[in-house]
């Protein structure tokens, strides 16, 4: 009760404190340049100047607090020691270069975005597609797009006990487990499998994904002027003629913002790979090599910030070119 005291205050504070500042801001710049007397037309001009950076003044301070000045700070921290108490320059970013782990991360990262953008967006395509040519379209949308809601942790979970191992012979609460037995096969730790445990770990983020995939490209495929497609269907096209070379074509541009949101996703991925493996077994990621780093056993904040530098740089160049393709789809 008082966790839900607590967030409801939190929420009215925020609100009020948002419309306390608007109004505010507005009353003391209508006071200092009142759009009225001789200079009117002066202080309107110079109001509606200043205006804007009021309203974007609070984003701006709590980006920077938040955001840049982190930022900054991770920096300084990965060119020390473990406690910060000696400069060591680069002998972070070296040790990385030659730490296994690193390149284990590194590696599965890279396995990680070659997979599971590519199968989230085409399933996400596929659904689309389907669901809008299906009388209980929306019934499936629905559920297809219901993992969303889960939270990476609890996705983690449910997953870990479909995967779950019991010994021969044992009743098998595993899902997987159970339909290799039905079929006569030997039950296994699947998260322990070399190669297939990375797979058996980015299918649960597919399985989130997905939904995302699926809400933005058929909100853009019902954006395809009918047009088009009736002009393809007269001229004796067939439906995957139609799919492939009339609406795809037309929709790269929200298929390529989907698919670099993904990858952006994909490239901070931690929280799965944190519930059900730990990292262990050879399914090392980034994030989770850096919070091992950063917070476990003798905390080491050079290392963990050198990982941190590196996960963000792995990133931005990947957001700018999604915010970029966007602001083109705007236009």
């Amino acid at each position: 009760m008082e966790l839900l005291w607590l967030a409801v205050s939190t929420i009215v504070i925020g609100v009020f404190s948002c419309v306390a500042w608007f109004w505010g801001s507005n009353w003391l710049l209508d006071r200092i340049y009142p759009p009225r007397g001789a200079r009117a037309g002066d202080n309107i001009r110079r109001a509606g100047q200043i205006r804007p950076w009021l309203f974007l003044g609070p984003a701006i301070l709590f980006l920077t607090l938040y955001l840049v000045y982190p930022v900054l700070d991770s920096f300084w921290r990965s060119l020390f020691n473990s406690n910060g108490s000696q400069f060591v320059g680069a002998d972070n970013y070296i040790w990385l270069m030659n730490d296994a782990k690193f390149r284990e991360s590194m590696l599965n990262n890279m396995m990680w975005l070659l997979v599971v953008p590519a199968l989230s967006t085409v399933f996400g395509l596929i659904a689309a597609q389907l669901t809008d040519r299906i009388k209980w379209g929306n019934i499936g949308k629905s559920l297809i797009f219901m993992p969303m809601a889960i939270s990476f942790v609890g996705a983690g979970v449910i997953w870990k006990f479909i995967y779950e191992y019991r010994a021969s012979g044992e009743t098998q609460i595993g899902l997987l487990n159970w339909i290799v037995t039905q079929f006569g096969g030997e039950p296994q730790i699947w998260l322990t499998l070399p190669v297939w445990n990375n797979l058996l770990l980015m299918i649960v983020l597919v399985w989130i994904q997905t939904g995302f995939a699926m809400v933005i490209l058929s909100a853009a495929l019902r954006g395809i002027p009918e047009e088009t497609i009736e002009a393809a269907v007269l001229d004796g096209a067939s439906p995957l003629q139609v799919f492939f070379k009339i609406k795809v074509p037309q929709i790269m541009g929200t298929i390529a913002v989907v698919w670099t949101t993904i990858t952006i996703v994909v490239l901070k991925v931690f929280d799965i790979v944190f519930v059900m493996t730990n990292g262990q077994w050879g399914t090392q990621v980034l994030a989770n090599l850096m919070y091992d780093w950063m917070f476990r056993g003798t905390p080491d904040y050079g290392r963990g910030s050198a990982i941190a530098i590196v996960l963000m740089i792995l990133v931005t160049p990947i957001m700018v070119w999604n915010i970029w393709n966007a602001r083109r789809e705007l236009r």
